[in-house]
C-alpha cells in the first residue's frame, strides 16, 4: 500500500505558492454541468457566503471533497509541479469560478479583491519562463487550448468570438461571470462591497479541500482505484436517521418508542426514489432537505442535507430531539396525504393538491419547501392566505416556464420568501409575498407580465417546445377552467392523449393550392390554439382525414369541454389557419386567467441583456438609427489607441483590409487574443459600442419594444370560450 500524506487544505492554502498542477494526457476531459455540478456549488458558495453575511458567529464553511496530488520529481528552474491523479473536475472547476469572480470584481472596481483571487489561478510572471503558461492548473489532454483560451482572455469575456466557444469550460465559466455578477448585483449597489468582501473571502478561505498527496515513487493507481471503488452510499436519511437516534440516546430518550411511532421514513412511500432534475434521490431525503428550508429559510444542496440538519439541531433549532420528532412526523405525514391524494385520477383537488400534481407533472419540486413552511405547526394560516400565496407562487413558477425561463435561481428565491416573512402577520402575509415576488426584476427570476406571455405563446410551437406532461397540465388548466364556470367537477388526470386538430401528417387529406400557403399551414400544426385533449386516441385513420370525418368523430366521443367548445364554435365552417389563430390567442387569455398577475404588474427588468444581448448584432443598432454605415469605430485599449475601423455597407466592420461581422472579432485582430469588441470599441462621439448596446436593450426591454420588435401587436381574438 502506497505511503501517503493527507491534508486539509483551503484553496488559499492550495493555491497561494507558485505551482502547477498538471492534468496528465490520460485523464478524461472536463465533463461537470450545470444542473449536475455547477449549478449546486455556486448555490453552496452563495449560502456560505451569505451566512457570513447575515450571521457570522456560525463560521460556515463547505467541503468539496479529495484530491489525489503526486509530486513531481524536483527540476532546475521549476515551480513545483503535481500531477493530478483525481479530482481534476473539481480543481478545474474552483479554478473556473475564482477567475470568472476575479474577472467580475476587476470589471466593477474592486481590483484588491479581484487581484487576491488572480494570485490563486495565476502563477507571477517572475516564477515562470516567457514561453509557459502562467496558469497554476495545466492541462495536457483535450481541454488544454479551451482552459488556456477563457482563463487568459481579457476580461469582460466575450464568450461568442472565442474559438471554443462550445466547450464545456467555457460554458462553465460564462455560467459562473453571469451567476456571480447577478448576486453581487450593481458596483454602485448598497451592499456590493459587502458582498465581494465576503465572496472573495469565501473562496479563499471558507472551501475545504482534503488533499492526499503522493511522493512521485508511489503507487498512484492504488490508491486512485481505492478511492473511486464502487459502493452503495448513504443517503441524507440514512445519515439524518443515524444522527436523530444517537442524540436521542443521549438525551436520555426512549429510542424504541420513538423509532416506532415517530420516524416515519421506513415505509414504501419514502424509500421510493424520486427524479430531480437528473438526480435519482430517495424521497425521505428529499423531504428532509425541503423540511430544512422551511425552517430556516436557506437554500440547501441536496449534499448538504445531514450537515444543515445537524448543524441546525446543534445550534439553531432550540429543542431536545424528542420535541422535534413528533413536528417532523406531522409535516411528513401531511406531505404524504398531498403526494398521494395528488396521484389519483379522479376526485377534485385542493389549491395545494392541484400545485403538488402539477409539480409531479411539470417534474418540479421548487414549491414543496414553501406548502411545508405554510402549515407549519402552530402558524394556524387561515385557507384563504394559504391559497393566496400558492396560487401567486404557482403563477410565478408557471408563467417562466411559457416563456422557457431558466429555473435555477428560483429555490433561493422561495427560500428568502420563507425567511424574510416567518415574522409577519397572517392577515398581511398573503399580500407582502404577493409584493415581494412582482418587485423581482432581473431575468433569472422575475414574475412575467400578460403582454410577454401572449407575445410568446402567439408564435409559439407548443407541443414541440414542452415537455409533454407539462403541455398536457396546461391544457387541463384551461379545461378545469371552463369546467369551474358551470360548477362541474375537475377533469380527470388520467394522461388524455393530446390531439391535433389540423394532423400532422395533414398533405394527404388536407391540401393547399400553393409553397406559400403551405408553408403557413406548417407553421400552425403545433401551436396551441390546434391542440386539444381526448378521453382516448382516436385512430390514425381518423386523426389524419378529412375534417367533415374527424368533426363527427370528436363529436361522436368527447366528453371535454376543450374540444366540445371547439366544435361548437367552428360550426359547419373548415378548421383554418385564422381560426387556430384565433383560439391560440383565446387559449392564452384563459391561461393568463388561470396564472394571473397582479393588476398593473408588467414583469420588466433591469438586467434586459441578461435575456437579449447575446442575439444583438450590428445591424439591429443600425435599424434602430443608433448608428449607421460610414461611422468610425476608435479602439480604446492604450495599445491600439487611434487605430480606426469603419462600419461599411454591408453591415461590417472594416480594418485592415478585411471586414469583420463582430466587433469582437475585429477587436481580436488587432490583439491577437480573445477580445470584447463591445468594451474595445467607440464611437467618434466617445459611447462606447457596449453604451449603445445598451441603449437599443433598455428601449426594446418594454412590451412595447419587444411587440415592435417581432413585428407590432396581435390583433385581439373573438371570445372563443361561450
Amino acid at each position: 500500500m502506497a505511503i501517503v500524506e493527507t491534508f486539509k487544505r483551503t484553496p488559499l492554502q492550495l493555491f497561494n505558492l507558485p505551482q502547477h498542477f498538471v492534468i496528465p494526457l490520460f485523464q478524461r476531459p472536463y465533463v461537470w454541468k450545470e444542473d449536475e455540478q455547477w449549478e449546486p456549488l455556486w448555490k453552496d458558495i452563495r449560502r456560505v457566503a451569505e451566512l457570513r453575511m447575515n450571521e457570522p458567529h456560525l463560521n460556515p464553511q463547505h467541503f468539496l471533497g479529495a484530491v489525489v496530488l503526486q509530486a513531481h520529481d524536483a527540476g532546475s528552474n521549476r515551480v513545483t509541479t503535481w500531477n493530478v491523479i483525481d479530482g481534476q473536475q473539481r480543481l478545474t472547476t474552483l479554478q473556473v469560478l475564482m477567475d470568472a469572480t476575479s474577472a467580475v470584481l476587476a470589471q466593477a472596481g474592486a481590483d484588491r479583491y479581484a487581484s487576491q483571487l488572480e494570485s490563486l489561478t495565476h502563477n507571477s510572471a517572475n516564477f515562470i519562463p516567457e514561453e509557459e503558461s502562467g496558469l497554476k492548473v495545466r492541462h495536457l489532454n483535450n481541454d488544454h487550448e479551451a482552459f488556456d483560451e477563457v482563463m487568459d482572455a481579457e476580461s469582460p469575456v466575450d464568450y461568442a468570438s472565442l474559438k471554443h466557444s462550445e466547450s464545456r469550460i467555457v460554458k462553465a465559466h460564462r455560467y459562473f461571470t453571469t451567476a456571480v455578477s447577478q448576486w453581487l448585483g450593481a458596483p454602485d449597489g448598497d451592499d456590493f462591497g459587502i458582498k465581494a468582501e465576503q465572496l472573495a473571502s469565501v473562496l479563499q478561505a471558507d472551501l475545504q479541500l482534503v488533499t492526499i498527496e503522493l511522493l512521485s515513487s508511489e503507487n498512484s493507481q492504488e490508491i486512485f482505484e481505492t478511492l473511486n471503488a464502487r459502493g452503495t452510499p448513504l443517503t441524507a436519511a440514512d445519515l439524518v436517521r443515524n444522527f436523530v437516534f444517537q442524540r436521542l440516546e443521549a438525551e436520555g430518550g426512549d429510542t424504541k418508542k420513538a423509532y416506532k411511532e415517530d420516524w416515519p421514513f421506513e415505509t414504501k412511500f419514502w424509500t421510493r426514489e424520486i427524479s430531480v432534475g437528473r438526480y435519482l434521490v430517495s424521497r425521505s431525503s428529499l423531504f428532509l432537505n425541503q423540511w430544512l428550508i422551511a425552517r430556516l429559510g436557506e437554500e440547501i444542496g441536496p449534499q448538504s442535507t445531514f450537515s444543515r440538519f445537524k448543524s441546525y439541531v446543534e445550534h439553531d433549532a432550540g429543542h431536545k430531539m424528542a420535541d422535534l420528532l413528533p413536528v417532523i412526523k406531522e409535516q411528513a405525514e401531511r406531505y404524504e396525504a398531498w403526494t398521494e391524494v395528488a396521484a389519483k385520477p379522479s376526485g377534485n383537488l385542493s389549491v395545494v393538491e392541484m400545485a403538488v400534481y402539477r409539480m409531479q407533472a411539470s417534474g418540479v419540486e421548487l414549491l414543496k419547501p414553501l406548502l411545508i413552511w405554510l402549515h407549519e405547526p402552530g402558524r394556524n394560516l387561515p385557507q384563504e392566505t394559504i391559497e393566496r400565496i400558492v396560487e401567486a407562487a404557482e403563477s410565478w413558477i408557471v408563467r417562466r416556464q411559457l416563456l422557457r425561463l431558466t429555473g435555477s435561481d428560483l429555490g433561493r428565491v422561495v427560500a428568502d420568501i420563507i425567511k424574510r416573512h416567518s415574522g409577519s402577520p397572517a392577515d398581511d402575509l398573503a399580500d407582502r409575498v404577493v409584493t415581494y415576488l412582482s418587485r423581482l426584476n432581473v431575468a433569472s427570476t422575475y414574475w412575467p407580465g400578460d403582454n410577454e406571455i401572449r407575445v410568446a405563446l402567439t408564435t409559439e410551437s407548443a407541443y414541440r417546445r414542452f415537455p409533454r406532461a407539462r403541455l398536457r397540465s396546461f391544457l387541463e388548466a384551461i379545461e378545469n377552467h371552463y369546467r369551474a364556470e358551470t360548477k362541474q367537477p375537475q377533469a380527470e388526470r388520467s394522461g388524455f392523449p393530446i390531439e391535433h386538430i389540423l394532423p400532422q401528417k395533414w398533405r394527404e387529406n388536407w391540401p393547399v393550392s400553393s409553397p406559400q400557403e403551405e408553408q403557413e399551414r406548417q407553421e400552425r400544426v403545433h401551436k396551441l390554439g390546434n391542440l386539444t385533449l381526448l378521453t382516448g386516441p382516436l385512430n390514425s385513420k381518423v386523426s389524419n382525414g378529412p375534417w367533415d370525418t374527424k368533426r363527427r368523430a370528436l363529436l361522436q366521443h368527447n366528453t371535454i369541454k376543450l374540444t366540445g367548445r371547439l366544435l361548437d364554435w367552428v360550426g359547419d365552417a373548415d378548421w383554418s389557419e385564422a381560426q387556430i389563430d384565433q383560439r391560440t390567442a383565446a387559449l392564452i387569455d384563459v391561461l393568463l386567467e388561470v396564472w394571473p398577475v397582479p393588476e398593473g404588474h408588467n414583469g420588466q427588468v433591469v438586467d434586459p441583456q441578461a435575456k437579449a444581448q447575446d442575439w444583438i448584432e450590428l445591424k439591429h443598432l443600425v435599424d434602430a438609427g443608433l448608428i449607421a454605415p460610414g461611422d468610425k469605430l476608435i479602439a480604446t485599449h492604450r495599445d491600439f489607441a487611434g487605430r480606426e475601423a469603419e462600419i461599411g455597407d454591408d453591415l461590417r466592420i472594416h480594418l485592415d483590409g478585411k471586414a469583420f461581422s463582430t466587433p469582437s472579432g475585429a477587436g481580436q485582430h488587432l490583439r491577437k487574443k480573445a477580445t470584447n469588441g463591445w468594451y474595445f470599441w467607440a464611437l467618434a462621439d466617445g459611447r462606447r459600442l457596449r453604451d449603445v448596446r445598451a441603449e437599443f436593450l433598455s428601449a426594446a426591454s418594454t412590451d412595447e419594444g419587444q411587440l415592435e420588435l417581432i413585428g407590432g401587436e396581435p390583433e385581439p381574438a373573438p371570445d372563443v370560450r361561450s
